[in-house]
């Protein structure tokens, strides 16, 4: 798509991403895909529908990437964020995405089914995303009178010197390229391995007959991939033209070269090629009203969370299921504050949530996404286990708890357990 200047362009964008996210956001209220119940449903009921329309909606995505990146439609090497940055920043990745996990199971669902709440009148859910959005916008902005991050008095000190400096792009195709097949393009190597990937996902999510008979599972892990992958289209497929002819692309704009000779256009925030991703943006969206609403802070983001809910709260009226919800009691208040807190500093440490790296950045192959999911699926997977022990055996110490919980994942051997099985 071509425009005559930024400014168009970039509302376009703006307007597109809304558009798409109140698509998504009434789908996924009206098919109930949620990362966290997939987790729960196989963790406590041996369920994989939701697991699976979960691996269904990253299949989607990763085809759709492979078709834009093999057509020249785009490239995934420049993204905000980086997926496929040569610093493979494992820790963050892996300890980001277990708070994250952590903290998605305590506070009722990770960022984007948080904001589904929202859309359908659960009030609690404001209260945890508010939470997410102090905590997120303080891991990357200062505090008040200082230089000094959550993420640069927490993190960085032990986290930087632990990661790993590749001599290629993270990304799979790029990583095994240079391994097996070095005179080949990493673009070719990247289309073949993604192909072979996104295959093999969706041979195990359509093997399930009990999958492909739930249109609702089929339905909602469809259109969250889809509207990744157009989301990664219209941040990408851009160009504009000024009067003398020139073009510059999106990639451009979200570098510096382009705005040094516009200096009577101020920069908005957060432009570049990007798709869904729900922690950073709430943090975003923060900054946008301490900004006083200056539109030069409605970002991508910002339009991504408006949207999906109000896509949620459009579904929640036509299907009559728009109801308020409050806390349980004290104890559920706190519980769904420690949750937000997690999900704030781990979404943002690791890059992203259950679908900014989960679907999003499992599109780019990036394999900080892959682990960064890892952990996500680790943490929930490991806290309900705990939560359940603690819900029988009310009167054990965390030690076995946790003992007994890693047993039952097989990842410690069985003469370690406390507890008995339940």
């Amino acid at each position: 798509m071509g425009f005559e200047d930024f400014a168009g362009a970039h509302q376009a964008v703006l307007w597109s991403v809304f558009g798409i996210a109140l698509i998504m956001g009434a789908v996924v209220n009206k098919t109930n895909f949620c990362t966290m119940g997939a987790v729960s449903d196989l963790v406590n009921m041996g369920d994989t529908g939701r697991f699976r329309a979960w691996i269904f909606a990253m299949a989607v995505a990763i085809i759709g990437v492979i078709i834009l990146e093999k057509t020249g439609a785009m490239s995934m090497d420049i993204t905000r964020p980086p997926y496929r940055s040569a610093s493979f920043a494992w820790p963050e990745y892996l300890f980001g995405g277990f708070l994250f996990g952590i903290g998605m199971t305590l506070g009722s669902g990770c960022g984007n089914k948080t904001l589904i709440r929202i859309g359908g009148g659960n009030i609690k859910s404001i209260i945890v995303l508010l939470v997410i959005a102090v905590f997120a916008y303080f891991m990357v902005n200062p505090f008040p009178g200082t230089d000094k991050t959550l993420y640069s008095e927490l993190f960085y000190p032990w986290t930087n010197p632990l990661a790993v400096s590749l001599s290629t792009r993270q990304d799979l195709g790029s990583m095994i390229g240079a391994i097996v097949a070095a005179d080949t393009a990493p673009a070719v190597v990247r289309t073949w391995v993604g192909a072979i990937l996104a295959g093999l996902l969706l041979i195990f999510v359509f093997k399930s007959s009990d999958f492909r008979g739930r249109f609702d599972n089929v339905l909602g892990g469809l259109v969250v991939g889809l509207a990744v992958l157009a989301a990664w289209y219209a941040t990408g497929d851009l160009t504009t033209i000024n009067a003398d002819g020139e073009t510059y692309t999106w990639t451009q704009y979200a570098s510096n070269d382009v705005w040094d000779m516009m200096e009577e256009d101020p920069r908005p925030r957060s432009i570049g090629i990007q798709s869904f991703t729900f922690i950073n943006p709430a943090g975003e969206t923060l900054g946008y009203a301490i900004n006083g609403l200056n539109k030069l802070y409605v970002t991508f983001g910002v339009m991504a969370l408006s949207g999906v809910i109000a896509g949620s709260f459009l579904w929640a009226l036509i299907s009559g299921g728009f109801r308020f919800e409050w806390f349980a009691s004290v104890r559920d208040f706190i519980t769904h504050l420690f949750g937000g807190t997690l999900m704030g500093i781990g979404g943002v440490l690791g890059l992203g949530c259950t679908i900014g790296q989960g679907i999003t950045g499992v599109s780019t192959l990036a394999i900080g996404s892959f682990t960064a999911f890892a952990g996500i699926v680790f943490g929930s997977a490991l806290t309900m286990k705990i939560q359940y022990y603690k819900m029988v055996y009310e009167d054990a110490n965390f030690f076995s708890v946790l003992l007994t919980s890693l047993v039952d994942m097989r990842l410690l051997p069985g003469g370690l357990r406390t507890l008995e099985a339940v």
